[in-house]
């Protein structure tokens, strides 16, 4: 039986196996050897969210183990149960059984960046004592908060946001089993608003097509909580062009209208000064421009408005008086 058609997207298409698996072609095929030689070490999959360290390990729990893998598999989640509380019994419990008719079994710890320091140094120890019969594969956005004793007992694989080629291979896919209509055009706002991030590619993918069957760059525009490229493009060029009371209502309305954040708003201008336009910026403005948005972001971290922040940014550019582009 298939899945429902109300299936979440992410999980219906979600790869089985390390083969079915893009994006990380430095990466799966290591995985690979290591679930056909049926050995491996702890393991440290490091990266930002989206990026496949969840899929990889189930679909090597799959390889390794075959039909019945979840014998032999146990996933938790770190933000959840952070705790020393959680490594002395479910981990400590789970890591004492024997596996079922395999060498060992698996511990998935997703989020294993959000451990305490006490739970890690715990964990350390359970690692080494019960490496025989269970191997760990730790998940982590920040591998830097992950303390050295436990790096240095795993093979770390560093997981990259997934290129734009990649992101797109796998929505066609998706829109062709789902009989979906996309532009060409949408499908390059889904992959340039996901930077990277196939989990939230295939979610903006699913909710634009619950509206229609014919995806266009606008439905995307409209069910995006994320600025898009053109909308920051016309916020820079209003602003440079001093005409700070137009970028102004633009920045209000991406706001009220697209419900975006100003964290999100913030992301998409950085974008946009990292990869300007051809002639909109010289490498000493773009230096200059980073180091400003830097000093907004911390702002923000720290509870500043939003948007007081974010208009301070837009007088700012409006002040620089860059020329709106150059020949």
């Amino acid at each position: 039986m298939g899945e429902p058609s109300h299936a979440v997207w992410v999980e219906k298409y979600r790869p089985q196996h390390l083969a079915d698996m893009v994006g990380q072609p430095s990466i799966t095929p290591l995985l690979a050897a290591y679930a056909a030689q049926k050995t491996l070490p702890h393991l440290m999959f490091a990266g930002p969210p989206g990026t496949g360290k969840t899929t990889a390990a189930l679909a090597l729990a799959r390889d390794l183990f075959g039909p019945d893998w979840r014998d032999n598999f146990l996933e938790l989640n770190a933000s959840d149960e952070r705790g020393i509380d959680t490594v002395r019994t479910k981990i400590k419990e789970y890591a004492r059984i024997a596996p079922f008719g395999v060498g060992f079994k698996l511990l998935f710890l997703d989020e294993a960046d959000n451990l305490t320091a006490e739970a890690q140094a715990s964990l350390r120890r359970l690692m080494e004592r019960y490496s025989g019969s269970c191997r760990f594969i730790l998940s982590c956005n920040y591998s830097s908060r992950v303390i050295e004793p436990i790096q240095s007992r795993c093979a770390v694989f560093r997981f990259k946001p997934h290129s734009p080629a990649a992101t797109r291979v796998q929505l066609e896919r998706i829109a062709t089993a789902e009989v979906k209509k996309v532009d060409p055009l949408a499908f390059d706002a889904i992959v340039s608003v996901s930077e990277g991030d196939l989990r939230r590619a295939i979610n903006l993918l699913q909710l634009a097509a619950t509206y229609t069957d014919h995806v266009t760059e606008q439905t995307v525009k409209d069910v995006s909580t994320v600025p898009l490229e053109t909308d920051v493009d016309a916020l820079f060029s209003e602003a440079v062009q001093h005409r700070f009371l137009d970028a102004r209502r633009r920045l209000l309305s991406i706001f009220a209208e697209r419900g975006a954040s100003g964290e999100e708003v913030l992301r998409a201008m950085h974008r946009f000064v990292v990869s300007p336009p051809a002639g909109r910026l010289t490498p000493d403005e773009q230096i200059s421009l980073i180091e400003y948005l830097g000093e907004i972001d911390f702002r923000l971290a720290q509870g500043a408005s939003e948007r007081i922040q974010l208009e301070a940014v837009l007088a700012h550019l409006a002040a620089m008086r860059l020329p709106a582009a150059r020949p």
